[in-house]
């Protein structure tokens, strides 16, 4: 008889999983190997910066609903105050949400901005300032994005629990309220 195997957990969105990675991947590439091919910093410095916008972009409006449920913003009020706007999906969509996806799109987030550190460092001891310039745009983006979902996460989970509270209060309440109605 064959032993039973466990199920592997897919990634439930794979095409969201591609471009999550690519854009991430397109920007430290052309970064890494146009220090190679071409002599131009003004072309290295917009492609890059382009594909890493790219990427900042995928991330904040598609990858980060689609593979963990989450969206932010910031808007400017009118006395000039920045304000954090935080979306997510409700509590039972979140716990459907498939783990690999999640990990993905954590550990790439994270990872991004580790490989654009190395890069500046690099940059620092080939004493290529003009480099950091490139690279301190796309770890701006990177980092832009890391603490925009991080708090978007916590407001989510500060969400939950004041759900989870409300509904306990509630339910006691009403236990409460027909138990001494009945009496």
């Amino acid at each position: 008889m064959d032993p039973i195997q466990p199920a592997v957990e897919n990634y439930a969105n794979p095409k969201t999983c591609l471009f999550h990675v690519l854009f991430k991947g397109a920007a430290l590439a052309f970064y890494i190997l146009s220090a190679l091919f071409i002599d131009s910093f003004v072309i290295i410095f917009v492609v890059t910066v382009f594909l890493a916008a790219l990427d900042f972009w995928v991330v904040k409006n598609v990858s980060g609903r689609i593979l963990v449920g989450l969206r932010w913003w910031n808007e400017i009020n009118e006395e000039g105050e920045s304000i954090w706007k935080f979306e997510c999906l409700d509590q039972e969509s979140l716990a459907r949400m498939n783990k690999k996806d999640s990990w993905l799109f954590w550990w790439t987030l994270y990872l991004t901005a580790v490989a654009w550190i190395f890069l500046a460092i690099f940059s620092l001891l080939r004493l290529q300032a003009d480099y950091l310039l490139v690279i301190g745009v796309c770890l701006t983006l990177s980092i832009a994005n890391i603490v925009g979902f991080t708090k978007c996460r916590k407001d989510a989970k500060k969400q939950i629990q004041q759900f989870a509270t409300q509904t306990i209060a509630s339910h006691f309440t009403s236990s409460l309220q027909s138990a001494f109605s009945v009496v």
